[in-house]
């Protein structure tokens, strides 16, 4: 019997765009890469969409989530869905070096596969969405690698993602996200600075693993550093269901692709506006 991830799978529109699996990033078993891309001949690079999986930093695989790949390449996004380590394996900030070192990959190699370097999204679901988030907003994990999040980064996409869910009150999170002095450096929220790249914040009007609050929260934070971020919420879907509206199966919950595709398209159409002031900064620095 499949399970509700392997029925979106298999009836996601596969065969609609072309896929390369199993590219290592990295030397581990958990530091490969997926890529989805639409069929390129004859078109010009396309956007890039790096899509990070949930899975409360202690499971998932990127073979589960083949239907949000092929239903972004039909947007026309090559999309790049990464494996990375978790707990008990691996603590925080180990997820996220994982994470920032797929970017640089894609950053450097993503040419070879039809996608523009230049016009690269970051997205995630749940857990995802708070990796994709501490990437964005949290430099220091893109500057290992030489990256700038306002810079390489042209928007971030989070679906049902905690930025602000302090005290842990688990004893799961509390291994993830060690002792208590450390958990503040966990959170996306505090590091907003107004410098970061766009942000597209969905949320579930009846999730209950995620308070849709985080968004909200970190949407108004956001706003108050003189940033971009809009949130949207859907009525009718939770935590799963707000992913698994991207699939042509429970579309009809939700327009989640439409407006995740609108949004992509926007901040990689052209240069955008907020990135005159950080180059002109960086020009002077």
């Amino acid at each position: 019997m499949l399970s509700p991830l392997g029925l979106l799978n298999a009836l996601g529109g596969m065969g609609r765009h072309c896929e390369t699996r199993s590219v290592p990033y990295g030397p581990g078993p958990r530091q490969s890469l997926d890529i989805y891309r639409p069929h390129m001949r004859g078109r010009p690079p396309a956007p890039v969409v790096v899509f990070f999986y949930g899975g409360g930093w202690v499971e998932g695989d990127r073979a589960l989530y083949r239907f949000v790949g092929a239903a972004l390449a039909a947007q026309g996004f090559v999309t790049v869905i990464p494996d990375y380590r978790v707990h008990p394996e691996v603590r925080f900030p180990t997820f996220l070096e994982d994470g920032a070192r797929a970017v640089q990959w894609v950053r450097g190699q993503i040419g070879t596969f039809g996608g523009d370097p230049d016009r690269m999204v970051l997205m995630g679901h749940s857990a995802g969405a708070h990796l994709a988030a501490m990437l964005s907003f949290d430099r220091q994990w893109l500057g290992a690698y030489g990256l700038v999040p306002g810079r390489d980064l042209r928007g971030m996409v989070g679906l049902a993602g905690p930025y602000d869910f302090l005290p842990l009150r688990t004893a799961v999170l509390k291994s993830i996200f060690g002792p208590e002095s450390r958990w503040p450096e966990s959170q996306p929220i505090r590091f907003v600075d107004g410098t970061a790249p766009p942000a597209w914040l969905a949320t579930g009007r009846v999730d209950t693993v995620v308070d849709p609050g985080n968004a909200v929260r970190l949407a108004a934070r956001i706003h108050a550093a003189g940033g971009h971020a809009e949130v949207q919420t859907y009525d009718r879907v939770g935590h799963a269901t707000l992913l698994g509206a991207i699939s042509p199966l429970l579309r009809p919950l939700a327009p989640v692709t439409r407006d995740v595709a609108q949004f992509i398209t926007a901040v990689t159409r052209h240069s955008p506006a907020w990135l005159a002031p950080l180059h002109s900064q960086q020009a002077h620095a």
